[in-house]
């Protein structure tokens, strides 16, 4: 079977518990590597270089677009991110399946120019508990959290072109249907066509 890894990109809400989920599917399994995206913003305190992110001057990852070096990137507030193209692929070559938490700008543009990544998304079971969470962070005022359920109503519309959806009622249940569901991807027939080849040719000679 096939010893190439799965890039796997899980989008959310925010507040669906996206980071969670995938700290807890971390913890428990060991064959995954968290995609490291690029910045051009500044470091905060207690981040490192190559751990939270690759910190790159704004000429650097100019540089970094033209030389198609960045499977996808976008701008937020001034500052631009985007996923290096070599670290993802030699994870991946190395076997293993790498995830990609990113906002549904950028997974539409993966599974554009790579169809066979997974699309998964997450979301609470109901708009009235993900406005609970947002309010139970306490990070946040009434006003940034109703900006935020806005944005989730407009980010709703993209669903329909994700793989999977995840509903995350328990972080311990919903970590798990997220692995199972990546390991799935291994035996999908597009993935093992050399051992289907060979299988065919072996058939063939008895």
């Amino acid at each position: 079977m096939s010893d190439q890894g799965i890039l796997a990109v899980v989008s959310g809400f925010s507040g669906a518990g996206k980071g969670t989920l995938i700290r807890a599917m971390l913890d428990k399994y060991h064959n995954y590597a968290l995609s490291v995206s690029a910045t051009t913003r500044a470091p905060r305190e207690g981040e490192e270089d190559g751990r939270e992110y690759f910190f790159v001057s704004r000429e650097k990852f100019q540089q970094m677009i033209e030389e198609e070096q960045l499977i996808e990137h976008a701008q937020y507030v001034n500052n631009y991110y985007g996923t290096p193209r070599q670290y993802v692929f030699q994870q991946m070559a190395d076997g293993k399946d790498v995830i990609l938490e990113i906002e549904i700008q950028g997974a539409l543009k993966i599974k554009e120019r790579f169809p066979e990544a997974l699309l998964l998304f997450v979301t609470p079971p109901s708009a009235d508990e993900l406005k609970r969470r947002l309010i139970g962070r306490g990070t946040e005022n009434l006003d940034v959290i109703d900006k935020r359920l806005h944005r989730a109503a407009a980010e709703a519309e993209g669903i329909n072109s994700y793989d999977y959806i995840l509903i995350n009622d328990t972080v311990e249940r919903c970590a798990e249907e997220m692995h199972r569901l990546i390991q799935a991807q291994h035996r999908k027939v597009s993935a093992n066509l050399d051992f289907i080849g060979q299988m065919k040719s072996e058939l063939k000679a008895i």
